[in-house]
């Protein structure tokens, strides 16, 4: 792998603790700045509001990633395959047709502005299932580009930027097993075409069952060599 780029998803009111934590573990290796996933349409308190500014001060990249990060019903069998071995019950855009994805990705943009933030450009769905929504939609919309499964997408051109993509969020070990071989897949997809491998760290990743193949990559990255962030 030539280079990682990392992020940190799932930021929302009961993660912040984690969050922090993660940032400070990233700080240690010289990791940063990196975008900060938010999940905007939670109780969200005024600290931690001040929190979430003191981060994009600091140079972090507030990201849209969702409205609640739940969805509420499981929609067709597309959705309930993905809900299965993916996404448990995270990918909300999954339970919404055309009009509510473009309504949720509308409020999310303007939850930022509202609350004093830099508007953000960039917007991840929750589990990188950004539903049935048409892609040339997308031009209309507020976010310049969306990160899906398989890469970034241009919202104004369309074109897909593909991007190997690593994660670390196992809780059982059959998971585990499922993720590392995933992994291993994409860390030698980046290194093959010289690309950057993607890094997604959610919350609980430090003490999940991939936790030391995680903060080896941070090692790794962190050594002043091989970290690029693209």
């Amino acid at each position: 792998m030539r280079a990682a780029s990392i992020s940190v998803h799932d930021v929302m009111p009961s993660t912040m603790a984690d969050v922090s934590a993660i940032l400070s573990v990233l700080d240690e290796h010289g990791i940063r700045p990196v975008p900060l996933l938010v999940v905007p349409g939670l109780a969200w308190t005024a600290d931690q509001i001040a929190t979430l500014k003191r981060w994009q001060d600091a140079g972090h990249e507030l990201v849209g990633h969702g409205w609640t990060h739940r969805a509420e019903t499981v929609r067709g069998i597309r959705h309930r395959l993905h809900s299965l071995m993916l996404s448990r019950d995270a990918a909300e855009h999954l339970a919404l047709d055309a009009a509510g994805i473009a309504e949720l990705l509308t409020r999310c943009h303007a939850w930022f502005a509202a609350h004093g933030f830099v508007a953000p450009e960039r917007y991840v769905p929750p589990a990188w299932a950004l539903g049935a929504i048409p892609r040339t939609d997308l031009a209309d919309l507020p976010f310049r580009t969306y990160e899906v499964l398989t890469g970034d997408l241009d919202a104004r051109t369309g074109r897909l930027r593909r991007l190997p993509l690593t994660g670390f969020e196992a809780d059982t070990w059959a998971r585990a097993r499922a993720l590392r071989a995933w992994n291993g897949v994409n860390r030698a997809l980046a290194y093959r075409f010289g690309i950057p491998c993607r890094v997604a760290i959610h919350p609980k990743d430090l003490g999940l069952k991939l936790s030391g193949d995680l903060r080896a990559l941070i090692a790794e990255e962190g050594n002043g060599t091989r970290r690029q962030v693209a």
